[in-house]
């Protein structure tokens, strides 16, 4: 048996936008977060051009330079979504535009796992082909040099920026429980991989080993295709209402269990179980009630829970109360959520 759903007071944080939900402390974070993307994209920019003029007719060069192309993506997705959250709900959006950030998640992840196949696949044919890259001289300020010494210093040059800025990310990410902008972090954190990766293959086509290029571009084609597989399965899960996660993926959010807490601390509660999914920043709760026999909670009763359990972290920004006398069988999981 379902019951009604009574919701309480404070309807202008069920009702806002995205960043409304923000405290001062998140908007400042916010602000910071959408500076270092702006940073994002002037570096990725000028290295896309750098890789672009020395990548000649290298694999791994090649793959590394779509890398480079594809790193546009999360900061540009972030940038939107960030500017789509501030809209306010409307007749065609009644639950408001969080769900852009899910949106942008998985834009990136599509075009992540889609190009990674293709480097992927176009790697392994030059393989089979026995194609071999030719890297030669180039003339730099009147010195014939090999064009190989010119990709390694663009490489390990470019790869600095967004190791530095990834980290920075993370930590605004979490604070954010922004997915999006944890995968671009993720990504270049973890991106002095894919230059040693190229490094690794153009010195081996100087050694002689001229598969030694395709198989650092497969490696960072593969590298591109687990971001992809990730990525994509943290959005979809998000957009199709899994459980709420932490903003890594790695485990289910913890808020679910003190939503559950809290509503138990009533005096009138014998048991409750919340659904909890993941708007993008911040979490629609719908609170299942159990009452005492013989208690009859009012009105104010209900509503003084629904802002309790809004006190207990900003991004609980929806939440809807729901007495009924024995708990949906929908909600037999929530024995999972506990220690």
């Amino acid at each position: 048996m379902t019951g009604a759903r009574t919701e309480g007071a404070g309807g202008e944080e069920a009702t806002g936008s995205g960043h409304d939900a923000f405290g001062e402390e998140q908007r400042a974070t916010l602000r910071r977060a959408i500076r270092l993307e702006w940073i994002t994209l002037a570096w990725i920019s000028g290295t896309v051009v750098l890789v672009g003029l020395v990548a000649g007719q290298s694999q791994a060069m090649r793959a590394a330079w779509l890398e480079d192309m594809l790193s546009l993506l999360p900061p540009i997705a972030f940038l939107i979504a960030s500017r789509r959250i501030r809209k306010r709900p409307d007749r065609l959006h009644p639950y408001g535009h969080h769900r852009s950030i899910g949106v942008a998640h998985l834009v990136a992840a599509l075009a992540l796992l889609v190009m990674g196949g293709y480097l992927a696949v176009d790697s392994v044919l030059t393989l089979v082909t026995v194609e071999r890259p030719p890297i030669g001289l180039t003339v730099l300020f009147g010195q014939a040099i090999w064009s190989g010494w010119l990709m390694v210093a663009v490489m390990a040059v470019t790869s600095i920026g967004p190791v530095v800025l990834g980290r920075k990310k993370l930590k605004l990410a979490e604070q954010l429980h922004d997915k999006v902008l944890y995968a671009d972090a993720d990504m270049g954190k973890a991106d002095w991989s894919t230059a040693v990766a190229t490094i690794a293959g153009v010195l081996g086509v100087g050694l002689g080993l001229w598969w030694a290029d395709a198989i650092a571009a497969l490696v960072v084609s593969v590298s591109i295709v687990r971001d992809g597989l990730t990525n994509l399965r943290g959005a979809i899960g998000g957009l199709t209402d899994a459980e709420a996660r932490t903003y890594d993926g790695s485990e289910p959010h913890p808020l679910t269990r003190e939503v559950e807490v809290r509503a138990e601390q009533e005096p009138w509660v014998r048991e409750a179980s919340a659904r909890v999914r993941d708007e993008g920043h911040v979490f629609h709760a719908e609170v299942f009630l159990v009452p005492h026999p013989g208690a009859d909670p009012t009105v104010a009763q209900v509503a003084a829970l629904r802002d309790r359990i809004h006190e207990l972290d900003w991004k609980v920004h929806d939440v809807v109360i729901a007495p009924v006398p024995q708990l949906p069988p929908r909600q037999t999981f929530r024995s999972t959520l506990r220690p």
